[in-house]
């Protein structure tokens, strides 16, 4: 075996006996300052993970000099590291993605009224469950039901935490045991392999099909009913569409049905428009006051979709079967919070106020935004870019379409623009340019999320309303080939 070099182990040794103590960099003023901002404890443990780093680097042949260990280089390795440390997991983004209700980025934006609401029931206590008029306990759910009553025409309601509680939550409350009426057609599947038989099973209910994938009449649901019936459920397709040959029972007729048979309908909206889309030239979504109309039971449906609200499952409907609702011990469990309540409350009172709805509520301005808007600040930022992106790269003003999200209304499209980035000379090296562009765009600051389609990273600017801070960040774009 042949001996390590003696004169490179001295070397080693050398470069680790000038490789400053813990205590003295601790004592170095640049570094005092980080124990003022992080703490002691958080400093001392970066600067320990900082040395060890740098002893195996030695030691491993990848470091030969330890004249970079001067006070300056230190205290910016450590402030470094100490910011990554404790930076939030939740960040805030640019969701340039052309989806606007995008899941995977926390769907609905709040209006303001919701933030300060939200805001101030958090810095206070507050009357969450106090009848400040009785003196006596309250129900949380009060504290919207007055709105909803006013908005939805239901004669009571309850809040969980999303829609998919909700669905669970009223099937085990009014079903369990029993069977539930479904069409084939609508048991549907939506993100994170949520499927309507399979939460039908955890509820304790038991899946009655009728009619077909395409086709479904209401004698199937009729010739259904039976003594094991406890609820005919109507889900709404709201996240795919079945075309041709195709034919659902209208609601008004199923409503009639059940009421004649003595069997709650209940209609699952999922997405949960709460007022006529198309009055602002959008496409129609149906609203749980017409569902209700058309003789529903029970409606549940989102509050962070189309509503344009805080994550929340809605629930109204029938004032005895809301009340069984509320008796059911998983109620608790499935509860919302103080904060989630008091931005429901202030997003549910701009809906009394219509003609100013689609400048308030913020996911009806980003929806019925003009393509036009966009075309103009694609020509604000265009400039900006074409620098930050250096000249490797081809940045051009491109026509696009939006897309609503989270299962609403998946064939719609909404005319936009953005920028579509591409790398200058076309050929070998296209996808690697594009991943490295994709990760220089999330690497900024506040990271910037786009889509990678046909060829090139594009940025749909309809979610863009911050062009300055977008614009004063693209200075810190790396982009490595």
């Amino acid at each position: 075996m042949q001996e390590p070099d003696i004169g490179a182990r001295a070397a080693q040794k050398q470069i680790l006996a000038e490789l400053p103590s813990v205590d003295r960099v601790l004592g170095l003023p640049a570094v005092a300052s980080h124990v003022g901002q992080f703490g002691r404890e958080p400093v001392l443990a970066a600067v320990r993970q900082m040395l060890t780093e740098a002893r195996a680097a030695i030691l491993a042949g990848q470091s030969s000099d330890a004249s970079a260990w001067n006070e300056a280089a230190i205290a910016q390795s450590l402030e470094a590291r100490l910011r990554r440390a404790t930076q939030s997991r939740l960040r805030p983004v640019f969701n340039l993605t052309g989806t606007v209700l995008h899941t995977n980025l926390g769907r609905a934006l709040l209006p303001e009224e919701a933030i300060q609401a939200a805001a101030l029931a958090m810095r206070n206590a507050c009357n969450l469950e106090y009848d400040l008029d009785g003196g006596a306990r309250g129900d949380r759910d009060d504290l919207v039901t007055g709105l909803l009553r006013e908005l939805t025409g239901c004669e009571a309601s309850t809040i969980v935490n999303n829609n998919a509680a909700a669905v669970f939550l009223a099937l085990n409350t009014l079903a369990a045991r029993k069977e539930v009426i479904v069409s084939r057609g609508e048991q549907i599947e939506i993100g994170g392999a949520f499927r309507m038989p399979d939460i039908m099973v955890r509820a304790g209910c038991k899946l009655r099909e009728v009619g077909t994938t395409n086709r479904t009449h209401l004698a199937d649901y009729a010739d259904a009913i039976g003594p094991k019936t406890g609820l005919i459920l109507k889900v709404h397709t709201s996240n795919y569409v079945v075309k041709g040959f195709t034919s659902e029972v209208d609601e008004v007729e199923l409503g009639a049905l059940a009421k004649e048979r003595g069997i709650p309908l209940m209609v699952d909206l999922g997405s949960g428009a709460l007022t006529d889309m198309t009055r602002w030239g959008l496409p129609k979504e149906p609203t749980p006051q017409e569902t209700l109309a058309h003789g529903a039971a029970i409606v549940t449906f989102s509050g962070d979709k189309l509503l344009g609200g805080p994550q929340a499952g809605l629930i109204v409907g029938a004032r005895d079967l809301v009340a069984k609702i509320k008796k059911n011990p998983l109620k608790r469990a499935l509860r919302v919070g103080k904060m989630t309540l008091a931005a429901l409350e202030a997003v549910l009172a701009l809906y009394r106020d219509p003609d100013r709805l689609a400048q308030r509520l913020t996911t009806l301005r980003l929806l019925t935004r003009p393509a036009a808007d966009m075309h103009a600040a694609a020509g604000r930022v265009l400039g900006p870019l074409v620098a930050a992106c250096g000249g490797g790269a081809l940045v051009t003003i491109e026509a696009c379409n939006s897309q609503i999200g989270s299962g609403a209304l998946p064939v719609e499209s909404l005319p936009s623009a953005g920028i579509a980035i591409r790398p200058a000379r076309a050929g070998k090296g296209e996808g690697r340019f594009l991943k490295a562009i994709e990760s220089g765009f999330r690497n900024l600051p506040v990271p910037v999320v786009g889509r990678v389609s046909d060829g090139a990273f594009r940025l749909d600017l309809r979610c863009l309303e911050d062009e300055q801070g977008f614009i004063a960040q693209l200075a810190d774009l790396k982009v490595k080939s």
